[in-house]
């Protein structure tokens, strides 16, 4: 299972908020790319680098934070928020994205994302779906849709869409573990889809859970900002998986 970092940006900053409130935003870091580079230090390979601003706003803002950490550190970044154009698309892509991120587009232009899969291929395309009390958010959590959560992901995989992370909402911020039952449901309807967990990870315990239901990869904001999963115990768990799967292989 792939580990995750997670850097929400708002004014250039590295950020949290709760259950996706705006007006309740923590800041934890004036300068992004110093929590790359310490990501990065303890082994982290992969980050989730997300632009609250761009998805505020309808269009991506922090570019330039992505150009930054993409030039100085070798990490792996998918970047989301705000992608609502194909300029936004090649923005990321130009900048040093290896994946763009992209959810509010995949429900309101179906047509449009549809393409952007064809076009960049179903592996640079991460679809992004936040989930609260059943209904699929967009626009920076902002606006709810009633379209059947499981449809849509049924409607996603036939467009060949194979990357796929889901946050609920109700979970996110608040440290309270994940959704394992809903995270287990998709899992099993969808088996052929690289499934990323996200929202309410609190501790070592919730990424073991998630690695044996078959997450393909789990992001971790908060935990890691407030000190309840330390780098080094992520770096720990990477190592003891690791060497699980050479006694597998012999």
């Amino acid at each position: 299972m792939n580990i995750i970092a997670a850097i929400d940006l708002i004014d250039g900053k590295c950020v949290r908020l709760i259950q996706g409130d705006y007006k309740k935003k923590k800041i934890y870091n004036n300068d992004p790319l110093d929590v790359a580079f310490l990501l990065e230090d303890h082994g982290i390979s992969r980050l989730h680098l997300v632009d609250l601003d761009g998805a505020k706003k309808g269009k991506v803002v922090h570019w330039k934070i992505l150009e930054k950490i993409a030039t100085y550190t070798h990490l792996i970044i998918d970047f989301g928020g705000g992608i609502h154009t194909d300029d936004d698309v090649r923005i990321v892509f130009e900048n040093g994205g290896y994946m763009a991120t992209v959810g509010s587009i995949a429900v309101q232009k179906p047509l449009l994302f549809k393409k952007w899969i064809h076009i960049y291929g179903k592996n640079k395309i991460l679809l992004g779906v936040d989930v609260k009390n059943n209904q699929i958010a967009t626009n920076g959590w902002t606006k709810f849709y009633s379209i059947s959560f499981w449809d849509f992901l049924k409607e996603k995989s036939r467009h060949g869409i194979k990357k796929i992370f889901c946050t609920d909402i109700s979970k996110d911020g608040v440290l309270s573990g994940p959704s394992f039952s809903l995270y287990k449901k998709i899992i099993q309807k969808f088996p052929d889809i690289e499934f990323i967990a996200s929202g309410g990870i609190s501790n070592m315990r919730d990424i073991d859970i998630l690695s044996n239901l078959g997450c393909y990869g789990v992001i971790i904001g908060k935990a890691l900002y407030e000190n309840r999963i330390s780098l080094i115990e992520l770096m720990d768990w990477k190592k003891k998986n690791n060497q699980k799967k050479i006694k597998k292989c012999c």
